[in-house]
């Protein structure tokens, strides 16, 4: 016992850096790549208490932890997930507040998956009682559409009724592309697939509808009605930017929707930006053709966009050494970001207001930035006056976030230059702290942050200064050439994307869809193993 805390305590002295906006701080926390999984590390008078819920992407079940990583519970996917390509894995999930399990899981014999180029698509959404049992779920057949990445369970005030959120891409043709302006030379025949949003009721009838290919503005033909200055257009995206419009054109890999503003807010990982769309303004009760129809107007263009003003011609874009200028990464504010979402005003079984409720949260990667290898977490305040009114910043004097000097990696020089970050968790040391893809984050009820470094199956809870309260590792994974299965230890041949974790969730105590349920410890994952190369079958 005494051997194992010591070697906690060991594996916590890697150090990283938190940035705040007066200074900085040591904190404790690692990149994993060898060593023991499940609990490394846990402050119980630091961290906030309740259940974490994660989905190994490796992995037969959604699995329901405490704070000492014993399994609480679990929701199994009989499939599973296998090398050789299964119809359905698991992949995200959330807890509703009367107990259902909302999980959107991959459909690849549907064609998503690599044939869509979408981050695994073609998903089906299910909902799931406690016990395991779907008693509904919602997948999308419609011809040329393909769910993918994320999804939210919303109460749509205009219906009074649930509905289902999802992202999805449309697929688009070399004639329908070259029809709303993008250039001819970098449609090159393809078909492209702008993504969107798609609400459906729980009878899976689609009432409203969003897709970025309709709030385009181009200057490259002169003839189309979408033709005007790029910079005086920032409402609207420009289909040119970049290397090229086909496939994978956007990537739109987080949503999150704001009950209080009856806003969306989604992430554009292939720009590095993200939207917000005023759901409220274009959605019409019982008229879904109405709805669609504003939302593919002018009521439906970006009332606020962040992460990247190079895209419509307002800041500098990156550049490099190779182009015989000096590296750096201009006003670019994140690179291949995940989980962008608002803290909540009022947390879904919680009575006050989460501290920072109102600013945003994202996950930046880091991939393809100039100046080392690292990750961040962000925190923003998108607001001009007012947060209750929705009114956000003009993207003309919203300013650009630099971060300060002094970080290690020749990450830049110079102090912040934003009028809106307030906070951000970032690294010191290369690798310490980095994921190449998928990954989250989450505000907690004490003002800490929950962390999933999702690459590497790394779950960790920060304290406002920076502290490592706790800390966990998905046991979960898979090695090239063999079955999935769980593992006690981690090894060099691991590597990223082992045992990869999409995002995870911390619920309190008094969570209301925990009321009632049995939560007894039932020991660890690797405890519950009995030997078998596939997870086990618990209870």
């Amino acid at each position: 016992m005494l051997a194992s805390e010591l070697k906690k305590i060991i594996r916590a002295r890697n150090v990283l850096l938190i940035t705040l906006l007066g200074g900085t701080a040591a904190v404790s926390a690692y990149e994993v790549f060898r060593g023991p999984t499940e609990l490394i590390y846990h402050d119980p008078a630091k961290a906030s208490p309740g259940y974490t819920m994660f989905s190994p992407f490796r992995g037969q079940n959604t699995y329901l932890i405490d704070m000492s990583g014993n399994v609480v519970h679990y929701w199994p996917y009989p499939q599973g997930w296998s090398a050789e390509g299964a119809e359905a894995v698991e992949k995200h999930a959330r807890l509703l507040r009367d107990g259902t399990l909302v999980r959107g899981t991959i459909n690849r014999a549907g064609g998503g998956s690599g044939q869509a180029g979408v981050g695994n698509g073609g998903a089906i959404y299910q909902f799931i009682d406690w016990d395991g049992k779907v008693f509904w779920e919602h997948d999308e057949k419609r011809s040329g559409y393909t769910p993918h990445h994320d999804f939210r369970v919303i109460w749509n005030p205009k219906l009074e009724a649930r509905t289902l959120l999802y992202v999805a891409s449309k697929e688009m043709t070399h004639e329908e592309a070259i029809a709303r302006g993008v250039d001819p030379a970098k449609s090159d025949n393809y078909t492209s697939r702008p993504d969107g949003v798609v609400e459906v009721d729980m009878q899976g009838n689609v009432v409203w509808e969003w897709n970025i290919a309709d709030h385009l503005v181009q200057d490259i033909d002169p003839g189309l009605p979408n033709y005007g200055v790029i910079s005086e257009h920032p409402e609207k995206m420009d289909p040119n930017f970049g290397a090229g419009v086909s496939g994978d054109w956007i990537h739109i890999n987080s949503l999150d929707y704001n009950g209080t503003l009856d806003h969306i807010v989604i992430n554009n990982s292939r720009f590095n930006e993200s939207y917000v769309i005023d759901h409220g303004a274009t959605f019409v009760e019982g008229d879904p053709d109405t709805s669609i129809a504003l939302a593919a107007g002018e009521s439906g263009d970006f009332i606020f966009r962040w992460g990247n003003p190079c895209v419509y011609d307002a800041g500098d874009c990156p550049s490099s050494i190779n182009e015989g200028q000096d590296s750096t990464n201009g006003h670019q504010q994140v690179f291949f970001s995940h989980d962008i979402q608002w803290i909540r005003e009022k947390e879904i079984g919680m009575g006050n207001n989460l501290p920072g409720a109102g600013n945003m949260l994202i996950f930046n990667n880091g991939a393809r930035q100039l100046g080392g290898v690292f990750s961040s977490v962000i925190e923003f305040n998108p607001y001009d006056g007012a947060m209750e009114l929705g009114t956000y910043v003009p993207e003309m004097k919203a300013g650009y976030h630099r971060p300060p000097s002094g970080m290690g990696m020749g990450m830049g020089a110079g102090a912040s230059v934003s009028n809106q970050v307030v906070w951000t968790f970032r690294p010191t040391l290369q690798n310490s702290f980095y994921s190449s893809y998928i990954s989250g984050t989450q505000r907690m009820p004490n003002g800490n942050t929950l962390i999933c470094s999702g690459g590497h199956g790394h779950l960790f809870e920060v304290t406002p200064e920076g502290e490592v309260v706790w800390e966990y590792i998905n046991p979960v994974g898979d090695r090239t050439g063999e079955d999935y299965g769980i593992f006690t230890t981690m090894t060099d041949a691991a590597g990223d994307r082992f045992n990869s974790v999409f995002k995870c969730a911390r619920y309190p105590s008094d969570y209301p869809g925990l009321e009632g349920k049995d939560l007894t410890p039932m020991g660890k994952i690797t405890e519950l193993w009995s030997q078998q190369p596939a997870e086990p079958k618990i209870r």
